[in-house]
């Protein structure tokens, strides 16, 4: 217990952020070297090394120079024990490697299909097809509309091509059109490392044919060759993984209309059980199978991509001992998650946020669940987030410390133990501040408190790393679709569960009596949501499941797939609503507190012989309640933020102990029980403290040119000249403190502050904190009779990147409380 109990305090560097760097400028070995040691020095001892718009044209992507760079940056990373995750593109979505898999062979460009119509006249009509020298005639389909968006599916012939010659008569009076599909170049593009090469830029580079092997053959070649060319002696040591970045099939700013193809991609199609008649179904209403139909053609296209792109590229990765990282272009792929030894998924555009319930809505709030649960179900120890970019709340620079620390709790309760913080700049001179901005690490204003930062990740990323989270609930999900409006009420509920994809349940996963196995998890209860199509094999293996007395329960419609659950035993609930009554009739629940509270968020894992309890606040509220413990053995309170652990007090019930929980907004808390040790005591509830207002503080010397005459305490923003001011300015003060309140507890609250305060007395340190509440406790050794406070204040760099009036400095009120029992 007190290895466990040292690397909490103390966690391996294997367990660090490691952010995107951007390089964006003008690079030289002095100043790369020097930013990484500023990193180490912040206790982040890992980066993505990511190429970005911004470097200039004479240090071209992959060329001698830039490898110069690149190998000047690992080797001194290597040097200090850093670890390294080398990016696959300049600059993203992956694939293209800056546009050279194209300049090597221009038929390796994205390819799409598109549609073309022809209304028929009701005497029939022929035409003479014209197509580019880049474009492939793949089917003639004649189709009877409904309407001009709808077809009658029944109706649809496909026709044959004689020499480019169609000729065709209705066969009824009804209205008909000649649908022609023609595979073309998409004409996409992604976003290069150079100026001029940007979304809409005339040298933006072409995107690369990804469902096309030999196109990604190239890639592969032009790309991870070269750099293991250059690196070979820090693959599988400092050298961690390749991260590919949401590969786009179309590329970005593609022409409209166009479904993702590639050449022979019909073959490809109808082997998989699809029909050519299905193809108008993409673009028209085809009635009750049109969705089904787009399911099939979506999970078609993405089976190849996994072939033809993420295989390859993982598997190259694996012979050179390293992890494919990153992630796909879908907040809930988890099926191509399959591919990646570090699966991945990303949390940026402020998708999700504390604000206006989007922390459970959507699908974008699956993506958290996403990496983690593929990761669990594939045995993989780590899955990664890429977090925080265009963030902000109020302004692209407004995203504050505050929202930094929501994001990653939000991460870390779901199961993710990687954190990749978008991003460290390597400069933000020029056009380079609003490239996706902010900086989140060194160009920003926080950055001397960082280590903070850097220390409770590698805490909260190893405690999520090498356990088992303790639910008995998996969630049923396809490969791309994870239902979201069934969990949401899991999650104000503390109900833990795991999505779990039909292709692991029908393939990996055993049923042993009555629970589902797999890769150390156990299943009693299957959850199932009414958009999840049921495939065969799967009802099967929940009817098999069922039968050996599990639980499953459907949700919402009950289709045909639902119904035949629901005559071997399936629960079937109308909505989500009473989804947690039910749970709580037929399942003990594993996490309990009083009173409940829809804002805490709580995962309960095993690791090391012991049992956490892992209780997060993602509201705006402080939370005052009790923890339900059935477990025996010692209680601690482990604190990830402070780095402290202490005895936890508990009230022994018939059955359970109650451990009071107290947890204010943007704090996590963790409980821990060792079943090795005895609890030594039982303490009954602690008695209501007393607090009473000692003093308030309103006399101050400011340290600044601009400050107000009667020094009072108000935003910067409202003195002369300072609207768009972004700095750091000191507040000092005295204060006397009598001989009987020194003996007690006394509390410095400063009230209302935007947004960093670093406090100190009689020069001792006290403590800095980036959100509210500013509440500090000053120990008796910290104070004199009269005693010399100091506040340093640093507002949001928003104020000045982004000329915004945003509220900033020590607003108050200011003061000493006196705490007594």
């Amino acid at each position: 217990m007190e290895m466990i109990r040292d690397q909490f305090f103390q966690p391996p560097e294997e367990y660090t952020p490691i952010p995107f760097w951007f390089w964006n400028d003008r690079l030289t070995e002095a100043e790369i070297i020097r930013q990484i040691h500023d990193f180490y020095d912040k206790g982040v001892t890992g980066f993505v090394l990511h190429p970005r718009i911004g470097i200039p044209k004479d240090i071209g992507y992959l060329s001698d120079r830039f490898m110069e760079l690149v190998y000047a940056a690992v080797k001194e990373a290597s040097a200090l024990g850093m670890t390294v995750i080398l990016y696959d593109e300049g600059m993203y979505p992956s694939g293209a490697a800056n546009g050279q898999v194209v300049k090597e062979n221009r038929k390796y460009a994205s390819r799409g299909l598109k549609m073309v119509e022809y209304p028929c006249h009701p005497s029939g009509m022929e035409i003479t097809v014209q197509l580019s020298a880049d474009e492939e005639l793949v089917s003639v389909q004649a189709v009877e509309k409904r309407t001009d968006s709808s077809i009658h599916p029944d109706s649809t012939r496909v026709l044959v091509n004689n020499e480019n010659k169609l000729v065709f008569t209705p066969p009824t009076e009804q209205t008909w059109s000649l649908l022609l599909f023609i595979e073309t170049y998409t004409k996409g593009t992604i976003r290069g490392i150079h100026y001029g090469e940007d979304d809409g830029e005339a040298q933006a580079p072409p995107a690369a044919d990804l469902l096309n092997p030999a196109a990604v053959n190239t890639y592969i070649r032009l790309t991870h060759e070269k750099y293991f060319a250059a690196l070979k002696a820090f693959f599988g040591k400092t050298i961690i993984a390749m991260f590919t970045d949401e590969p786009d099939l179309a590329g970005r700013n593609s022409l409209p209309d166009l479904m993702p193809w590639t050449g022979d991609f019909l073959t490809y199609y109808k082997r998989a059980e699809n029909k050519e008649t299905w193809l108008p179904a993409l673009w028209f209403d085809a009635g009750k199978d049109t969705a089904e139909i787009r399911r099939r053609y979506r999970k078609t296209v993405k089976r190849k991509l996994g072939e033809s792109y993420y295989k390859p590229i993982s598997t190259w990765c694996e012979q050179r001992h390293i992890a494919l990282a990153g992630h796909p272009a879908d907040s809930d792929d988890i099926g191509l998650l399959e591919y990646f030894q570090l699966p991945g998924q990303d949390i940026v555009w402020r998708w999700v946020g504390p604000e206006e319930g989007k922390a459970l809505a959507g699908r974008h709030s699956t993506a958290a669940k996403c990496s983690a649960d593929a990761a669990r179900h594939r045995g993989r120890r780590r899955n990664l987030n890429e977090v925080l970019g265009v963030c902000g709340k109020e302004s692209n620079w407004a995203l504050h410390p505050s929202d930094m620390k929501w994001y990653f709790d939000w991460l870390f309760v779901r199961g993710v133990n990687l954190i990749v913080p978008h991003a460290f700049y390597y400069s933000v001179s020029g056009k380079r501040s609003r490239e996706r901005p902010p900086d989140v690490g060194p160009n920003n204003s926080w950055w001397p408190y960082y280590r903070h930062f850097s220390q409770y990740i590698k805490r909260m990323s190893w405690l999520m790393t090498d356990c088992v989270n303790l639910t008995v609930i998996a969630v049923l999900c396809e490969t791309d679709q994870l239902p979201w409006k069934t969990v949401k009420p899991f999650y104000e509920n503390q109900i833990e569960f795991n999505y779990l994809e039909q292709a692991l349940l029908s393939g990996r996963a055993r049923i042993a009596g009555d629970v589902i196995q797999i890769a150390g998890q156990v299943y009693n209860i299957v959850v199932i949501e009414d958009t999840v199509h049921l495939e065969e094999r799967t009802i099967k293996k929940l009817t098999d499941f069922m039968l050996a007395g599990g639980t499953v329960i459907t949700v919402g419609e009950q289709a045909e797939e639902q119904q035949q659950l629901m005559r071997k035993g399936a629960i079937p609930l109308a909505s989500e609503a009473a989804l947690v009554d039910v749970l709580n009739g037929i399942s003990e629940r594993q996490i309990v507190i009083t009173p409940q509270d829809t804002d805490i968020r709580a995962s309960k894992i095993q690791k090391a012989g012991c049992i956490f309890y892992i209780i997060v606040n993602e509201g705006e509220k402080k939370y005052e309640g009790s923890l339900q413990v059935k477990e025996k053995g010692k209680i601690e309170e482990w604190d990830p933020w402070k780095s402290t652990i202490r005895d936890a007090s508990s009230v022994q019930h018939k059955h359970y102990r109650t451990v009071p929980v107290d947890l204010n907004r943007r704090e996590a808390l963790i409980y821990c029980i060792d079943p090795g040790q005895q609890q030594t005591h039982i303490e009954a509830a602690a008695p209501q403290a007393n607090t009473r207002i000692m003093t308030t503080l309103d006399k101050w010397s400011i340290g600044h040119p601009a400050t107000p005459v009667d020094n009072t305490l108000r935003s910067w923003t409202e003195w002369e000249g300072m609207e768009y001011y972004s700095g750091t300015i000191v507040y000092e003060t005295a204060f006397e403190v009598g001989e009987a309140d020194i003996a007690t507890a006394i509390v410095l609250d400063l009230g209302e502050v935007h947004e960093i305060a670093d406090v100190s007395i009689n020069g001792q340190e006290i403590g800095v904190k980036m959100w509210a509440p500013y509440r500090f406790t000053l120990e008796r050794h910290h104070l004199k009779p009269r005693n010399r406070l100091r506040i340093t204040v640093t507002n949001s760099l928003a104020n000045q990147m982004d000329r915004l009036p945003l509220k900033s400095g020590l607003l108050g009120p200011v003061t000493l409380e006196v705490v007594a029992l």
